[in-house]
């Protein structure tokens, strides 16, 4: 209300007041005069406040003009129905936004379910209808977890650790694989998107096979090469009628024969680590006797660069897992150190116990990694310097080969590192996977 209008009303109310108290006066009778023009004033309020009443109730009150008012009256029904026409126009823009916003998600490829604080449907598009078997209206406000009923899912819902996507078997078709994503928003509301990965998960299938099958293939005429390459190179001798080219020739194709069969075998390991089930050893793994095995191979590989190896582990750690897998991670990262390590360099070897687990670590004072790199080490042939992989002898694999195989403990793998700084690789192992006994 305005300044103007706050006046005019006061105006108007000490003017009927005195035209009363006048009145009164006129027949000696001041205060009942003043009285009359008080209850006057409040029978009149009171009729305009039903007015306001009755309009408010009205169902087409939005649409209906407000009733013919003076003074205050009119100045309360004149900012209601100024109010609700901002509102009306507001809730217009609203309903028109998400209209489109749901229009926009029906047409998604991907479902999209809203789920509430308590769990419960709220809303859901035709492709997660069609995807997760909803059904309208009958779902509406159901119990999420009373509709998806793997287990699998109602623990992932319920820990709400969302950081990673669950797959399981479509609830419709169990040859459908489909991936779940869920964000927390507002107050405990939950977004969830649905994706069909049965294609995806059948390309990597392909791949998969398409690698191992070909690594396989590979290994027996590699083999042959090799075998028929070391025959001449052991021939040759003062008495040979090679060309000394031919001789340098032979030792090249040895030492490329020589890495594509490290190449083929790492392949087949992989495809192993991502499709058979471990082999856990009987008896564990004593682990300071296979890190001794290993360190002994680091310098043997460091040969005349003399790096310093050294290793602290109690003897009485064993661990449960497969022998094999475990010994090439370990292997993988101990090389990786002494072939990056320069001249006379460092390399520790530690194990570490907590109430967590178990850490093997893996520390260098090499030429380090640029952080950048870090992220995408575990790849498949990522290469930080192509050509000084290639000079080392590398396949590109190896860290992959760790990052699977921890996986397969159900461990992890963190590294950390700095240009010029050296390099740290750190397995954690869950304390499932230790084992404590007394060395003989």
């Amino acid at each position: 209300m305005t300044t103007f209008s706050k006046s005019s009303i006061i105006r108007q109310l000490l003017l009927l007041l005195g035209a009363g108290l006048l009145l009164g006066s006129l027949f000696g009778k001041p205060f009942l005069g003043l009285s009359i023009a008080m209850g006057s004033y409040f029978i009149w309020s009171i009729r305009q406040l039903i007015k306001l009443l009755d309009w408010l109730n009205d169902p087409k009150t939005s649409s209906k003009e407000p009733p013919e008012s003076t003074g205050l009256w009119g100045e309360v029904f004149d900012s209601i129905y100024r109010m609700q026409k901002n509102h009306g126009r507001s809730r217009q823009k609203l309903t028109m936004v998400i209209q489109r916003i749901q229009e926009s998600t029906s047409a998604l490829s991907d479902g999209v379910v809203l789920i509430d604080h308590n769990h419960s449907l709220e809303w859901w598009n035709p492709s997660a209808a069609a995807l997760l078997g909803l059904q309208s209206p009958d779902d509406q406000g159901q119990n999420i977890t009373n509709l998806l009923r793997d287990p699998r899912f109602a623990d992932y819902f319920e820990l709400g650790r969302y950081q990673k996507a669950l797959e399981i078997p479509s609830p419709v078709n169990d040859d459908a694989q489909l991936q779940f994503n869920i964000t927390i928003y507002g107050k405990g509301n939950r977004l969830m998107i649905v994706r069909d990965v049965t294609r995806l998960n059948q390309l990597e299938v392909m791949r998969k096979d398409f690698v191992a099958n070909v690594s396989h293939e590979l290994r027996t005429p590699l083999t042959v090469v090799a075998g028929y390459l070391e025959t001449m190179l052991d021939n040759l001798g003062p008495d040979s009628d090679l060309p000394p080219v031919w001789e340098k020739a032979l030792n090249r194709m040895q030492e490329q024969s020589l890495r594509m069969q490290n190449l083929v075998a790492d392949l087949l390991l992989l495809s192993k680590l991502e499709s058979a089930e471990a082999n856990v050893d009987p008896n564990g793994i004593h682990l300071s006797s296979m890190l001794q095995s290993i360190v002994e191979d680091g310098r043997a590989l460091s040969g005349e660069n003399q790096h310093q190896i050294s290793l602290k582990c109690d003897d009485d750690i064993v661990l449960s897992g497969s022998g094999h897998e475990l010994r090439s991670a370990f292997s993988n990262l101990v090389f990786n150190a002494v072939r990056y390590t320069p001249l006379g360099g460092k390399v520790k070897i530690r194990w570490k116990q907590s109430k967590e687990g178990g850490r093997l670590i893996v520390e260098d004072n090499g030429v380090g990694i640029d952080p950048q790199h870090i992220p995408r080490l575990t790849e498949r042939f990522y290469r930080i310097d192509k050509s000084r992989s290639q000079n080392t002898g590398g396949t590109g694999l190896g860290l992959a080969i760790v990052k699977h195989v921890m996986l397969r403990h159900g461990g992890r793998l963190t590294i950390s590192s700095h240009p010029g700084k050296g390099s740290k690789f750190v397995c954690h192992f869950p304390d499932r996977c230790l084992e404590l006994v007394v060395a003989e």
